[in-house]
């Protein structure tokens, strides 16, 4: 069975930062992709970026220069980082992953983590 579970949400003020975490459990072939969505109430889920297994990224154009995507293998552990928050971040952040498929554009997840939420005042 495949579990992703969040952590590291909450609020902070516009400027601030946040590091979100997720942890992986499960089988994981060699070539996968995992990576962040989130999503606000009456808007559309929005894909934030993702990572593949050899370390590759990619970033909407919304967060570029603002957000970064790492893993760590060693603890199974996905990480998004994220600097220069605006208001307009807010939203439920879940973490999705595909253990036996690489990236590719317009992916739109696998397996979901339960979401966390971010909160960014101005």
């Amino acid at each position: 069975q495949v579990d992703l579970v969040e952590s590291g949400g909450g609020s902070v003020q516009a400027g601030g930062s946040l590091r979100l975490s997720c942890v992986f459990s499960g089988e994981r072939y060699s070539t996968y992709c995992m990576g962040w969505f989130r999503q606000v109430p009456e808007k559309k889920r929005e894909a934030v970026g993702n990572i593949d297994s050899v370390g590759r990224t990619t970033y909407a154009d919304s967060v570029k220069g603002r957000f970064t995507i790492s893993q760590d293998n060693a603890k199974n552990t996905l990480y998004l980082q994220m600097n220069s928050l605006k208001p307009e971040d807010t939203a439920i952040y879940y973490c999705a992953a595909d253990p036996f498929y690489d990236c590719y554009s317009g992916w739109e997840g696998g397996y979901w983590g339960q979401g966390t939420q971010v909160t960014v005042s101005s």
